[in-house]
């Protein structure tokens, strides 16, 4: 059964090694092969519920103020449009739209699978994260989707935790608040033993300044929707720490052994010119 996989972080990730995109590139060599890969990324949020149904999505630069060398980034993977009828049959009752033309593989995406899986064979596909959605939904429709693991797909959540753009701090390359680093131990906490209960978060007292938006958040409750689907949950803590005061780069893992990464942990300098932290779409 393919894992399942949490993780995220900013985009000059995808030009970097380091000691988070060291472990993505260990979790995709751990992996069994997956006939495909389904992304919940954070940078696709709508009014709806969609996956992506194009059979060769676009690459999506969705951040301005960096490098060029970023925006030069292409991952070419196919993608599959009958997986968005899978996923539809899957979810039932639930109402799932196919994008056949607005949406592609943004950098909540490639920028992990760009070391995950280099080659860019495996098919990608995006589902979207319904804005007006409760927490409730998105716990219970990671759910639904376990059953695709069965059937060779691997699934991805990528957002952060914590993540609070107004508040980075560019110094701070490896470093958290603590306010920041209080939230995401409670998280992790929470994800290891009780993921059934990962939105009950939104009474913590540190959530509004860890989650001042819910996009990257709600990711995580599609992994906690997952492992609660499994019964005994099987979550690992893939790699963690944290970036600019006010990210956490915690990465889980579920159904997979994690293996072991070792070196620094080197978040990327920031370019050099770099906007307003409170300006930067990553």
């Amino acid at each position: 059964m393919p894992a399942a996989f949490f993780g995220h972080g900013n985009p000059m990730n995808a030009l970097e090694v380091n000691r988070y995109t060291t472990a993505w590139r260990a979790f995709g060599a751990s992996v069994p092969r997956p006939r495909a890969i389904l992304v919940v990324s954070a940078h696709w949020y709508i009014n709806a519920t969609a996956v992506t149904a194009m059979p060769r999505p676009r690459t999506i630069h969705d951040f301005y103020g960096f490098p060029q060398e970023l925006f030069d980034v292409q991952y070419p993977a196919p993608g599959l449009p009958e997986l968005a009828t899978e996923i539809s049959d899957v979810v039932h009752p639930t109402w799932v739209g196919a994008d056949v033309d607005s949406w592609g593989i943004d950098h909540g995406t490639w920028s992990v699978l760009t070391h995950a899986f280099p080659d860019a064979s495996i098919p990608v596909v995006q589902l979207s994260i319904n804005a007006a959605k409760p927490f409730d939904y998105h716990i219970e429709l990671g759910a639904k989707l376990a059953t695709l693991r069965e059937r060779g797909v691997l699934i991805i959540a990528s957002g952060n935790v914590v993540h609070n753009l107004r508040s980075m701090d560019w110094k701070l390359t490896d470093d958290g608040y603590d306010w920041a680093q209080r939230f995401d131990e409670d998280a992790k906490a929470r994800m290891l033993s009780d993921p059934a209960e990962f939105a009950a978060l939104d009474s913590h007292r540190d959530y509004r300044l860890a989650v001042p938006t819910p996009d990257h958040f709600i990711p995580a409750l599609y992994l906690a929707g997952l492992a609660s689907a499994s019964g005994v949950p099987d979550i690992d803590v893939l790699v963690d720490g944290y970036a600019y005061g006010s990210l956490s780069m915690t990465a889980y893992t579920l159904g997979l052994a994690c293996p072991e990464v070792t070196g620094e942990s080197a978040s990327p300098q920031p370019p050099d010119d770099a906007p307003p932290a409170d300006t930067t779409n990553i």
